[in-house]
């Protein structure tokens, strides 16, 4: 190989890298200000989560159609994907309001 080959070669690996570390730090997200209700959030909100994508976003809303709204936090741990330590990670983003109770059924 020649030099000049070399030398163009290497600028060529430093600028891809260049630019793999700029779109990397254009994409960080951006933290929500006060924690997010999981029975409310929409699927842009939840991607705002740490550990939360697209898809993580999707089952989280699924779950919520499906089985009702979230009693506590810690309800997340049944979908597929969210663990312990991603659920330690989300935590202080999320919260859980309370919802008003049911109507009670006259005796």
């Amino acid at each position: 190989m020649r030099p000049s080959h070399r030398v163009f070669v290497a600028l060529t690996a430093i600028l891809y890298c260049y630019i793999l570390v700029v779109a990397a730090g254009d994409t960080k997200k951006h933290l929500p200000t006060q924690p997010l209700d999981l029975n409310t959030a929409t699927i842009e909100q939840l991607q705002q989560l740490p550990e939360v994508g697209p898809t993580t976003a999707k089952s989280i809303i699924r779950f919520r159609e499906k089985s009702g709204p979230f009693r506590r936090v810690e309800d997340l741990l049944v979908i597929r994907g969210i663990s312990k330590q991603r659920l330690e990670k989300m935590r202080p983003y999320v919260t859980v309001a309370s919802s008003p109770a049911a109507p009670k059924k006259p005796q």
